[in-house]
Order: C-alpha cells, then sequence, then structure tokens
C-alpha cells in the first residue's frame, strides 16, 4: 500500500472513530423525577415515555425513572426544573398550580367528569394554552398527560357517605388552596401535608384520611394503614410530565420533537392503562380489606357546596370565568352564569 493510501485509510478511521466518539457524546440520559412508587400510573406513563424515546432516537437517548420522590418533594421538581438543575418530573397538576394559577381550572372540584372529559381538555386547544402559561410562569413545559382517576377519600376510622359523616375526621390534602377551599366547603380544615409524609401521617394517626386514585392508593399501600374508601369524584387527577424549558431549548429542533412525540404516544399509553387496569385495582383493595362506598344520593351535597363555594374563589387565578365557561364548553357541560 502506498504511504497517501495508507494515509488516507488512517484518516478515513480516525473521521469515523471522532464521529462514533461525537455521536456518544451527544447521547442523553435524562433524570425523571416521579412522585409515586412502582405500580403507580405515574410510572407506567414513565415507561411508556422512556421506551418511545428510545424508539425514536435509535437508542441514542434515554431517561431513568427516579421513583417515589427520591428526588426531592414535587413542587420542589418543578423549582429545580425551572432553573435547569433537574431535566424532567411527573408530578400531579396540583403541584404546578402555585406556580402557574390557570392549570389549577384542572383542580376545581366536579369540573372533570370522566376520562374522556380529561383527554378532550388535555389533548385540545385548551391543554396547549395551559402548556404555554406554564412555560410563561413557571419555567417548565408539559410534555405529557398522566390520567390516574378520581381522588377517592380514604380514612381509618369510620365509613364516610355525607358531609356530615366528614365533620370529626382530620383530613391530609396537598399544599393547595383549591384543594383546601373545597374540604373547608364541606365544613372542615383540611391539614396540608407533603406527600413525602403522608403514609408516615397516616400510619401514625397524625391524620385520619387522605384522597388520592384507586392506582395511586395501591401504589403507596395505603392499604396498610386505612380501611375505608368512599366514591368521591371531586377531582380527576391528572399528573404532568415536565421537562426544564432552558434543557428543552438546548436541545436541537430535532430532539425536541422526538421528546414531544414520545410524551405524545406516553399520554395515550397511560389513558388505556387506566382503562386497563382500574377495575382491577379497585377489586384488589376490596380483597386486601378495604371498604369501598359510594357517597349518599350520587354526591349532590358535596357537588352543590364545593361548586358553590369554591369556583367563584378562583375565578381570577385562572384567567377569569370564561375561561371556566370555555373549559365546560369543551366538554359539553353549560357555562355559569353570573
Amino acid at each position: 500500500m502506498s504511504f497517501i493510501k495508507k494515509l488516507g485509510t488512517i484518516t478515513a478511521a480516525v473521521s469515523v472513530a471522532a464521529l462514533m466518539a461525537a455521536g456518544a457524546a451527544d447521547a442523553k440520559n435524562f433524570k425523571i423525577a416521579v412522585g409515586d412508587s412502582a405500580g403507580s400510573a405515574q410510572e407506567a406513563l414513565g415507561i411508556a415515555f422512556v421506551k418511545a424515546l428510545e424508539e425514536k432516537s435509535g437508542g441514542e437517548h434515554t431517561a431513568t425513572l427516579f421513583l417515589n420522590g427520591q428526588l426531592g418533594s414535587e413542587q420542589d421538581t418543578v423549582n429545580e426544573a425551572a432553573i435547569g438543575t433537574l431535566d424532567m418530573s411527573l408530578l400531579a397538576i396540583n403541584n404546578i398550580t402555585p406556580f402557574s394559577p390557570s392549570v389549577g381550572v384542572f383542580t376545581l372540584p366536579y369540573v372533570i367528569l370522566s376520562l374522556e372529559d380529561a383527554e378532550k381538555l388535555t389533548q385540545g386547544p385548551i391543554g396547549q394554552e395551559l402548556v404555554e402559561n406554564t412555560i410563561r410562569d413557571a419555567g417548565v413545559r408539559i410534555i405529557g398527560w398522566t390520567y390516574t382517576g378520581f381522588r377517592r377519600l380514604t380514612n381509618s376510622k369510620k365509613p364516610v357517605s355525607s358531609v356530615a359523616d366528614l365533620q370529626d375526621l382530620i383530613i391530609r390534602v396537598p399544599k393547595n388552596e383549591i384543594m383546601i377551599e373545597t374540604y373547608k366547603s364541606w365544613g372542615i380544615n383540611p391539614t396540608p401535608m407533603a406527600w413525602s409524609e403522608t403514609f408516615t401521617g397516616l400510619q401514625t394517626k397524625v391524620v385520619d384520611g387522605q384522597d388520592n386514585p384507586y392506582l395511586t392508593i395501591n401504589a403507596m399501600k395505603f392499604y396498610e394503614v386505612q380501611n375505608h374508601v368512599t366514591n368521591l369524584r371531586y377531582i380527576f387527577s391528572i399528573e404532568p410530565l415536565i421537562i426544564s424549558e432552558a434543557v428543552f431549548q438546548d436541545l436541537s429542533e430535532e430532539e425536541q420533537q422526538m421528546i414531544l412525540e414520545a410524551g405524545q404516544e406516553a399520554t395515550l399509553a397511560s389513558a388505556q392503562f387506566l382503562r386497563d387496569s382500574e377495575a382491577a385495582i379497585k377489586e384488589e383493595l376490596t380483597a386486601k380489606g378495604m371498604e369501598i362506598i359510594d357517597p349518599e344520593n350520587d354526591e349532590a351535597e358535596f357537588i352543590e357546596l364545593a361548586t358553590g363555594a369554591v369556583w367563584p374563589q378562583f375565578y381570577d387565578s385562572i384567567g377569569g370565568v370564561e375561561k371556566l365557561n370555555a373549559v365546560l364548553e369543551a366538554i359539553g357541560r353549560d357555562p355559569v352564569q353570573q
């Protein structure tokens, strides 16, 4: 082989090696903070997102889930994502509301009445508007939506079927004003408590009860410290997957598109996961000793008190009563009359 041909071969080999090294250097492993534990709807969405991202990037990019609040409280992860020290977080929407109040429209009691309502709202124009609002207000971008189901009331003392039954119970709620005011409308002062402290609070009876969907109750093993469940439907639990906007903007356009498409696929997978698993989880909780009952009169008293007292308090924070009416119209319900 001539010197020139030999040199060309060496140069080509070095170039390929350099390209491979550059590709390896660009490979990303995103850290995703997850509030809930294994078996939860949050984990199911996270797994679907990682799978889709790996497929779309040809295995170049992936992500790691840090379950059960390993990376901090859900509200803390919003702060960390906002400043770019955390890539992504999966968390309850009520923990984004303090940073971007307009998303609180999804946590107003008795607005969302079905999974289908939740899908229409989150995947349509209203959902996109809230995505833009969270970028503006909180420095994070919603890229996927977890559908976890209605928040059911649990407690360790007695069956609860009416507002009157609540009166001597101490109920844990997230540090969210809408949820706090909802319980106040029912005549009790709930106890705001961090998610990471909730199981211990129930176990030691600092609080008597809490509310969360069946999937979360099961994943968090609340059946070990609670034995009564009331089928409240006051909030449909939506838990977004957020990415730091600073991290997102550092990605190439192709990578951004991969992230958005993976988030959409994970969203669709989450809805199917809920449809496939909720009924079986409810039966499993009964088998584990939880007594499940329905509220009296199809929640009429709960609904009247909560919507009458709570909705007007938060019109301004969600962007005006017209924003609520747009949500109601999108799901085929009558607007609020003023």
